[in-house]
């Protein structure tokens, strides 16, 4: 009788106290990128998604940023990449979109560009996720009117989904020779620092308060 109610007792106190796992429940921030989210050129710690999550821990916030970054990478990618990284427990509850760079260096039809990063923006809203749109420049190797129609086509996207967006993730540190690595294209542990900067006043609206 006595082990009976032990064993009652037990299941009680389960019943009242929270978890550890849900007591620290951590909200998923997911980056998905292609070279300046992934960090070419710097260490893991040095890139910005590191930098953004350990200054939010700072600040007190629960958070886990998931680097989701790879060189090379095309809007053409983001769908399929963000379906599987739908798939993990717990799942992501904010996407940063940071693509389209290599779409505009190589002078990839924007059409096509837009096409894939709207799927991508359409998936994200069907899983409830909150979004954050970074905003892409590139230099006129392709023309004006290319360059002009690549820049204006992140602020369409974001009125269109009613989205933030941060207008330009390198501002400050594009065309910065003292905070790029020697390609002059991605930055430096320093360049890195001023993307966290651009990012975070973005973040923290869309996270519960510490």
């Amino acid at each position: 009788m006595r082990y009976v109610i032990f064993v009652m007792m037990l299941c009680l106190s389960a019943l009242a106290s929270p978890t550890p796992a849900l007591a620290a429940e951590e909200t998923v921030i997911l980056m998905l990128g292609d070279s300046l989210t992934e960090g070419t050129g710097v260490a893991p710690e040095q890139a910005y998604p590191a930098l953004v999550e350990a200054q939010l821990r700072r600040e007190g916030y629960r958070v886990r940023v998931i680097n989701a970054g790879i060189g090379g990478s095309t809007t053409a990618t983001a769908p399929a990449r963000l379906r599987w990284h739908l798939r993990a427990r717990p799942k992501p509850r904010i996407l940063l979109l940071a693509l389209g760079a290599n779409d505009g260096m190589r002078g990839l039809p924007l059409a096509q560009s837009r096409k894939h990063l709207a799927a991508t923006l359409d998936l994200a809203r069907q899983h409830q996720l909150q979004i954050v749109l970074a905003g892409m420049q590139i230099p006129p190797n392709f023309g004006k009117a290319y360059t002009a129609e690549f820049k204006a086509m992140y602020p369409a996207l974001a009125k269109a989904y009613k989205l933030p967006l941060i207008p330009f993730l390198l501002d400050g540190v594009a065309a910065q020779p003292a905070l790029n690595i020697s390609d002059g294209i991605h930055p430096n542990p320093a360049g890195h620092k001023i993307l966290a900067r651009n990012v975070l006043p973005y973040l923290r609206p869309l996270l519960k308060k510490p």
